[in-house]
């Protein structure tokens, strides 16, 4: 009786790891895309460290001692509120015991306030720090997105192994740039809906958003010339 129920476990379980790998693996497409302006990664990819358990997962607890574990990543817009991001969660009793698994899915931005770029996070262009080689020109596409702070909100979607899906809050502050006091604590806080518990302690776990190229963001434009006025056909007198 318990093999279908372990069978689904490990493929769902299989499914969300996937997911989250082709999101990661993706993420220098999402950096010329034009349908977001910021990347967000949330304790995965290059933000673990193996040997330090702080790093991954984000970890936020609730005050009756249940907590709530994720990692994830994808992009968003910060004008239109648009986002499409992804990742696996755990949900552990206070003893550490799994209570469940599964996956989440963002389905909107409910608002984004930005700290800045993060301390010497200026953009580069061409191919780096140091001097260019003779004949390489520097062009606006190859900015690189730039490390800033922010506290966004979202609106998630739960989907455990078993059991039906929740929606929740998340809530991921990225403690970089100019910070104020009251967020200088980094990670991830969780509030399910319907009257549901709040997870409001950020116990662990890296953040991070990368802005992109003002050149790929939709949002940011740069002046344009007139456009000098068409001569007049031959045979039709102009006005």
């Amino acid at each position: 009786m318990l093999r279908p129920k372990v069978f689904s476990i490990r493929v769902i379980s299989e499914a969300a790891l996937l997911c989250l790998a082709l999101v990661l693996g993706s993420l220098p497409t999402m950096a010329q895309s034009k349908d977001s302006n910021y990347i967000l990664i949330l304790a995965s990819g290059f933000l673990c460290d193996p040997g330090d358990s702080s790093t991954c997962p984000a970890t936020a607890k609730a005050n009756h001692g249940d907590s709530y574990e994720l990692s994830g990543a994808g992009t968003f817009d910060a004008q239109d509120k648009s986002v499409k991001a992804t990742g696996t969660f755990t949900h552990k009793a206070p003893n550490g015991n799994v209570l469940e698994t599964g996956v989440w899915l963002a389905g909107e931005l409910v608002s984004f306030d930005s700290y800045g770029a993060a301390p010497n996070a200026i953009p580069r262009r061409g191919m780096g720090p140091g001097r260019r080689p003779m004949g390489l020109r520097r062009t606006p596409s190859t900015l690189r997105p730039m490390p800033t702070g922010g506290l966004a909100v979202f609106h998630i979607r739960l989907l455990p192994t078993g059991g039906p899906s929740r929606s929740a809050v998340l809530q991921v502050n990225c403690a970089l740039g100019d910070v104020p006091p009251e967020r200088s604590a980094e990670g991830i806080r969780l509030k399910l809906e319907k009257n549901g518990p709040e997870f409001s302690e950020e116990v662990s776990g890296r953040v991070m958003f990368l802005l992109m190229s003002p050149e790929v963001g939709t949002h940011i434009k740069t002046p344009q010339r007139e456009a000098a006025p068409a001569p007049a056909s031959p045979g039709i007198p102009s006005n």
